[in-house]
């Protein structure tokens, strides 16, 4: 996990790329995140920085939470988020936002599915059913038997059944950033991203970028406005 940020997922709405093609995306609150501990090979055994997101009342903390936090010289946040081998250089107090990516770049967003309640197996994963005529009566959306009558004549482990749907960790993997609005720490990703608005998501750098992606600082138009500067 090269970089990421801690976020919250604001809403959905379209706007324009900057090839005037409308694009549906999803707006993150993306900062500012508060980098609370930097762990090292040396001290911790792998490399890793801690961030913090979102303020948070310091008497709403457990006791436990909020010395880990003033041990770092932090401020109180609800969320913390660790995130292994930070490729930017950091230290503790520095604050992280939105521009931590670029318009182009690709990354992951990570978060909670909304929650289904309770759900039968047609809804939960798809079964088809049993018959709506010839005779079939009280069959219609059940799984049919799960017992196996002789051998082993048990139900499997892990078998499809009615229950809890929704409230899992998801990854949608691959979505572009169209838009960072520096000022107000958004970043506008193209597509759907897991979970119900005002929900926390985790925004990292993608993990499977597409052929021929180049990071924002590569790419030849901003190699050319770099040397133009330099001149």
């Amino acid at each position: 996990m090269p970089i990421g940020l801690l976020g919250k997922k604001l809403g959905q709405t379209r706007v324009y790329d900057a090839k005037g093609i409308i694009r549906p995306v999803t707006v993150v609150l993306a900062g500012p995140n508060r980098v609370l501990q930097c762990k090292t090979q040396q001290s911790d055994g792998y490399n890793a920085v801690q961030l913090g997101f979102n303020d948070q009342k310091e008497q709403r903390l457990t006791k436990a939470l909020l010395g880990h936090i003033k041990k770092f010289n932090g401020v109180a946040v609800k969320r913390i988020q660790e995130f292994r081998n930070f490729s930017k250089e950091v230290k503790p107090g520095d604050v992280l936002g939105a521009t931590l990516f670029s318009p182009g770049d690709y990354v992951d967003a990570i978060g909670l599915t909304k929650g289904r309640g309770f759900e039968g197996v047609v809804g939960r994963h798809g079964f088809a059913g049993g018959d709506a005529t010839h005779g079939a009566k009280g069959w219609h959306r059940r799984s049919g038997a799960i017992g196996q009558r002789l051998f082993p004549g048990t139900v499997m482990r892990g078998m499809k059944m009615p229950g809890h749907m929704g409230q899992v960790r998801r990854t949608a993997q691959n979505l572009e950033v169209i838009q960072v609005h520096e000022a107000d720490n958004l970043l506008l990703i193209k597509g759907a991203i897991p979970g119900s608005n005002g929900d926390y998501v985790v925004i990292r750098e993608s993990k499977k970028q597409p052929k021929g992606w180049r990071p924002h600082a590569e790419r030849p138009e901003n190699v050319k406005k770099a040397e133009a500067k330099k001149k």
